[in-house]
């Protein structure tokens, strides 16, 4: 029986650091219909939803026909909240469902189809998206660093410039894309674990599985994507998003 892929993209008003994000106009729509409809474009998903706890978020997507799965206000992550919306949708547990951050408008369709992939090997329990940079922004904290094993297998996340290029050669490094899917069971039990300690110290959710012994399989990708934390980060996407349209 073919392995099915949902795709959930948590949207929460109430961000810290951009109150109301999903809701950002960029280029005339706001920010999270930029991530549906690419999502849509991924030929491997079974359906693509928006999982929210917000009346306003929510009505705006019903309006422009987003189907839409109302999620609890508490959850401390997004991860969290996709949970939820997989058990509310009814996904079975031999489905892997994709998380979709919902503040990547900058997404490329291609990127979820090479994020699937490896699920065609049944050892596979959870994949992410590396991208192969140069020196520039290594040292930024912003900018999450993964070094990767000879299967591809995840090591280690830091904000810390990782592999430190002793003596000073010149190294190149992997930035990690925050798309992750995963086994339904085995999301069930990431939520279930609870913050881990490295989790807390670099605050990186993904180091709970590595702390658990749960093998993350990374895939490179060519795509440039770029997340928006900051009302600056507009700016950003918005020229990525019109240079891909050119």
């Amino acid at each position: 029986m073919p392995t099915e892929f949902w795709g959930i993209i948590p949207a929460r008003y109430q961000s810290t650091r951009f109150p109301g994000k999903p809701l950002t106009p960029i280029l005339g729509k706001p920010m999270y219909q930029w991530v549906y409809e690419q999502a849509c474009q991924c030929g491997r998903l079974e359906r693509v939803v928006l999982a929210t706890d917000s009346d306003q978020i929510a009505d705006h997507a019903r309006s422009q026909d987003v189907p839409v799965v109302m999620t609890r206000r508490d959850h401390p992550s997004g991860s969290d909240r996709v949970r939820e919306a997989a058990e509310k949708m009814g996904v079975s547990d031999t489905a892997v469902v994709v998380n979709i951050q919902g503040d990547e408008p900058a997404l490329h369709p291609e990127m979820l189809t090479e994020l699937i992939g490896p699920f065609s090997d049944p050892a596979v329990q959870v994949t992410t998206l590396i991208r192969k940079e140069d020196r520039s922004a290594r040292s930024d904290p912003n900018q999450v660093k993964v070094v990767v094993d000879n299967s591809a297998n995840a090591l280690y996340f830091s904000r810390a410039d990782i592999p430190m290029a002793f003596g000073g050669q010149a190294t190149p490094w992997y930035r990690h894309i925050g798309l992750y899917a995963y086994r339904l069971p085995v999301l069930r039990r990431f939520v279930d674990l609870g913050p881990g300690r490295l989790e807390r110290i670099e605050k990186l959710e993904q180091l709970r599985l590595l702390e658990n012994g749960i093998p993350i399989r990374t895939v490179i990708t060519r795509h440039r994507s770029q997340g928006v934390d900051h009302p600056a980060d507009v700016a950003i996407v918005q020229q990525l998003i019109q240079q891909r349209h050119l």
